[in-house]
């Protein structure tokens, strides 16, 4: 009986740790978005759903400032959209493409998945490296790293040369690549931790943990933990500071949910 008494006790709290989550793609790839999901949902906890979300229009992957400047406003205008009902909010784009502003705006916690990754990075080692698979990705990691103030335990980014076939296959189709400059991040960089960075990465981490000699950083499963963390020690919204609400504001041209939210009717 006592068991059992146990058992139950134990299910009450797993239901009300449920919660709902916004899996937000700002890029326009549904199959980047299927990934996304499938790397993310193993590392869900019991009862927690993720929420997948593609943008509805921008570009087929970010790549660079002006296309995440685009991105960022897509992940807005969406987060106004869906942010009702959920607990929390993950931007699935590698530079976290208007993961600041949602903050502001919003009141639910937002995570950014190359925070999260770096994040958890830093608790596994002292430097970490980011691996990825486009040279036009480099400059905007790089300030990236440096939005979060993380330069400091930035071991270096390994990016490829050349073009690729899909951006939905990347990950298969240049997985020796990558491997080999993660291990050269290790050997060269004398990084600790090695993230592969990039939404059309996500799931290749633990395909390929066993060759390369540190810890992969899943960026996705990052993101899930640190939105259930966050969900769950349920954070005051800020009144004070650089992140509360800014004041109502009049809107020309913007979608009806962000200019509701801009505008205080929200």
């Amino acid at each position: 009986m006592l068991c059992k008494a146990v058992l139950c006790k134990a299910g009450a709290k797993e239901n009300r740790r449920s919660m709902r989550i916004l899996l937000l793609n700002p890029n326009t790839t549904h199959a980047v978005t299927d990934l996304l999901l499938a790397a993310g949902q193993p590392a869900a906890a019991a009862g927690t759903e993720l929420i997948p979300l593609t943008a509805p229009r921008g570009v087929p992957y970010i790549a660079t400032r002006a296309e995440a400047q685009i991105g960022g406003a897509v992940a807005l205008e969406m987060l106004a959209e869906h942010h009702r009902g959920v607990d929390g909010a993950i931007i699935a784009a590698f530079g976290d493409p208007g993961l600041m502003g949602a903050r502001e705006l919003f009141d639910i916690p937002v995570v950014g998945m190359a925070e999260a990754a770096m994040l958890t990075a830093c608790m596994l080692g002292r430097r970490f490296a980011i691996v990825t698979f486009a040279t036009a990705l480099g400059p905007w990691y790089q300030e990236c790293v440096e939005l979060h103030g993380l330069t400091g335990r930035l071991a270096g980014i390994r990016m490829l040369e050349g073009a690729f076939r899909s951006i939905s296959n990347v990950q298969a189709e240049k997985e020796a690549l990558l491997v080999d400059l993660a291990n050269r991040a290790v050997i060269e960089d004398g990084a600790d931790v090695i993230i592969l960075g990039g939404a059309p990465l996500a799931g290749l981490a633990e395909k390929v943990a066993d060759r390369i000699p540190v810890p992969v950083v899943d960026q996705i499963a990052a993101a899930v933990k640190q939105i259930e963390a966050l969900v769950t020690l349920k954070p005051r919204k800020a009144t004070a500071g650089t992140f509360r609400r800014p004041g109502a504001k009049d809107t020309i041209g913007l979608s009806q949910a962000l200019a509701a939210r801009i505008e205080h009717r929200d």
